[in-house]
């Protein structure tokens, strides 16, 4: 049960949270503040923050004076409104380089895209100290030995994905990269799509999912959707129905915001738990019949696919540097191209029955 729970804690911190990695600090300078550079004034104002990181965040475009952004130098003035964007992406502290297989589909001096695997954590946490994404991007991209900072090679984890969905990931190779970045996925500007096959059949062919998004406030290992807003973090989901199997049904989500198990939760939250999701209720016969050669049936759908049905099939955003419209799109991954394929077989070999649930 031990192993169990970390394993559960693991995928919870390793979910597709791209604002959580991300934060927005408002805050209006008093009527009596004497002019002092910004930099030393956010250096004293903020919990954590070092004149290092603060002038990095400046030269980054991150923080904004009445909307605008500004230089070091700038001297604060009465009642100036600052906003500063600060992402909250771990450390490349006391990881261990890992040789390990990248499925690498494009790199330069900016940025990295990755085509991540159902089955890989993407960043170092409890019980899972090696063998994830960042192992393996700090071997490819350093000194190939173990190391601290400032061995260790500058990128950043701009957002995640779960440890068993699988799909796309833009990494930053640099500061200005990871605060350009960060700040699009801030902004709701960047493209992402999601491919899932979900348990049940829709009403409608699209639609829209607005429930805030947060801890369960029982079961703190897992997150739940409430839709009156008074706890969690807003999530908005737009969902699009691809083709329909009569139980099961395959969708394309667009995430408007980047919460934490957010497909999931929102998709178990409308009735409609993602495929083999042993997390939110996916890994047991939601829809179907009665028959025995049925629950085989799925149970070798499982067997095929041994984690919940989630891809990030595309992703876009602009350039970092050169402000060029990027465009990504990847492939889905054979276990779930094998399950479709004897989902369309079962539905096309076998009509609906007057006592089917």
């Amino acid at each position: 049960m031990a192993e169990e729970l970390l394993e559960l804690e693991d995928e919870l911190d390793n979910g597709d949270g791209s604002e959580e990695l991300y934060e927005k600090i408002n805050m209006v300078v008093d009527k009596g503040q004497e002019p002092i550079r910004i930099d030393k004034f956010l250096t004293n104002r903020i919990e954590g923050a070092t004149r290092n990181k603060i002038q990095q965040a400046l030269d980054g475009e991150m923080v904004l004076v009445n909307d605008k952004p500004v230089k070091s130098n700038y001297k604060i003035r009465p009642l100036d409104r600052i906003v500063v964007f600060s992402n909250r992406n771990p450390e490349n502290t006391d990881i261990i380089p890992q040789e390990l297989p990248l499925n690498i589909v494009y790199e330069d001096d900016d940025i990295m895209i990755i085509d991540k695997p159902a089955g890989l954590v993407v960043h170092p946490g409890c019980g899972n100290r090696d063998g994830t994404l960042v192992n393996g991007l700090s071997w490819y991209l350093g000194d190939k030995t173990q190391a601290t900072e400032p061995e260790i090679p500058r990128f950043g984890l701009v957002h995640r994905i779960d440890k068993n969905t699988s799909g796309l990931l833009v990494i930053a190779k640099s500061d200005k990269a990871m605060n350009d970045l960060a700040k699009q996925f801030f902004d709701h500007t960047v493209h992402r799509r999601y491919i899932a096959l979900v348990w049940g059949d829709f009403e409608e062919d699209e639609g829209t999912v607005v429930a805030h998004v947060g801890r369960h406030q029982r079961l703190r290992k897992i997150m739940d959707a409430y839709p009156d807003g008074e706890y969690g973090k807003e999530a908005i989901t737009h969902y699009r129905v691809l083709e329909r199997f009569n139980y099961v049904t395959m969708v394309e989500c667009r995430l408007e915001t980047g919460r934490t198990h957010q497909i999931r939760v929102h998709m178990q939250h409308i009735g409609h738990s993602l495929f083999n999701d042993e997390t939110y209720g996916g890994n047991r016969i939601v829809k179907g019949t009665v028959y025995t050669k049925y629950k085989q049936f799925v149970d070798n759908c499982f067997t095929i696919m041994p984690r919940h049905a989630l891809h990030a099939q595309q992703l876009g955003f602009i350039h970092p540097r050169t402000r060029e419209q990027m465009y990504f799109e990847s492939a889905l991954p054979s276990d779930f191209t094998s399950v479709l394929e004897k989902w369309k077989r079962y539905i096309a070999a076998r009509p609906l029955k007057d006592e089917e649930i």
